[in-house]
């Protein structure tokens, strides 16, 4: 049996279906039902609405143990998708205890339930940070806690020290570290935001990069990681690092609207980081932009993929071409 953890969310649902296509028998835990129809939203899209029902799920949360007792009952392989993601500061204390303490929470019972293998679904943000000769960042990438990091960025670097707390007392485990992972446009979250901003008529661009990857490519990764014999290894996995600018119009172009020609520049970037902090403090209001995410707006980070592409033999998706292919609205 296949356990997976956060079988509501982008990447959690695309596994689930993936699993079920290949013959596997999985179950996958919810924390309110509600939320399940997100996934049964996904299973539709692809016109795969018959496997739906051949999930098992269970009602859990990853930091409540006895609900967790239950869903560890004859699992072999754990697939852990969970996760808070807030950019806003506020939400510091939840995203870390989420992330943290629910990923020991899962290393825990794989220890205690002879798991056979777990795949831990991290971020490039929990890779490391670049030293003044270094000019592309790798799986070895040191991590510098002296450098400004996100709250989101900690929680998964947290995160990934339980999982190496784990292989230390045993467990197999592999860790991927996706870039920001691009989807069809069926949800209001995530990269289907982006989706939707640039339809609407967003304006904006940013000249920062990063890495992008197809939430399928990272699906088929995870799977063919538990398959293999690889064990205790970590992978950063980016199709491509292009710019936010170039992202935006690729968007554009598959949707068929204005590119975005409103360039913000990285002194503008600052004032708005700050504006938002005002009214958050003064009015209460959401953070939209704290200051980490404003300066990734525009720096220019560079990422390789060549441990994964060399372990498995895998090609990536190439990001514009998946954007043109799935940019049709839900």
């Amino acid at each position: 049996m296949v356990l997976v953890t956060g079988g509501t969310g982008l990447v959690g649902s695309h596994l689930l279906l993936h699993l079920i296509e290949n013959g596997e028998s999985v179950c996958a835990i919810y924390r309110k039902l509600p939320t399940i129809q997100k996934t049964k939203k996904l299973f539709s899209y692809y016109k795969k609405e018959n496997l739906f029902e051949k999930i098992n799920w269970i009602e859990a949360d990853i930091l409540d143990v006895p609900s967790l007792e239950i869903a560890f009952e004859n699992v072999d392989y754990v697939y852990h998708c969970a996760a808070f993601i807030s950019f806003d500061p506020k939400d510091e204390d939840v995203i870390r205890k989420t992330n943290i303490e629910g990923t020991a929470n899962i290393v825990n019972f794989c220890l205690a339930k002879n798991v056979k293998k777990l795949c831990f679904i991290s971020s490039i943000a929990a890779l490391g940070d670049l030293k003044e000769n270094e000019k592309i960042i790798t799986e070895e990438t040191e991590w510098n806690p002296e450098k400004s990091h996100t709250d989101y960025a900690i929680s998964k670097f947290g995160a990934e020290m339980e999982i190496w707390r784990g292989q230390q007392e045993g467990l197999n485990s592999v860790i991927v570290n996706p870039g920001v992972i691009l989807g069809p446009r069926i949800w209001e979250e995530g990269s289907g935001i982006f989706f939707k901003k640039i339809q609407n008529g967003f304006p904006f661009y940013f000249k920062g990069t990063t890495g992008f990857v197809a939430v399928t490519d990272v699906v088929q990764i995870m799977t063919q990681l538990m398959k293999s014999e690889v064990k205790n290894e970590r992978f950063a996995l980016v199709a491509n690092t292009i710019s936010f600018r170039e992202l935006f119009n690729s968007m554009a172009d598959a949707l068929k609207v204005k590119r975005p020609a409103v360039h913000i520049s990285s002194f503008a970037t600052k004032i708005l980081w700050r504006i938002d902090w005002f009214f958050s403090t003064f009015f209460r209001t959401k953070r939209k932009l704290d200051k980490e995410t404003a300066i990734a707006s525009y720096s220019k980070s560079l990422y390789s993929n060549q441990k994964i592409k060399d372990t498995l033999k895998f090609e990536f998706t190439d990001i514009n071409r998946y954007i043109k292919e799935n940019s049709k609205p839900s």
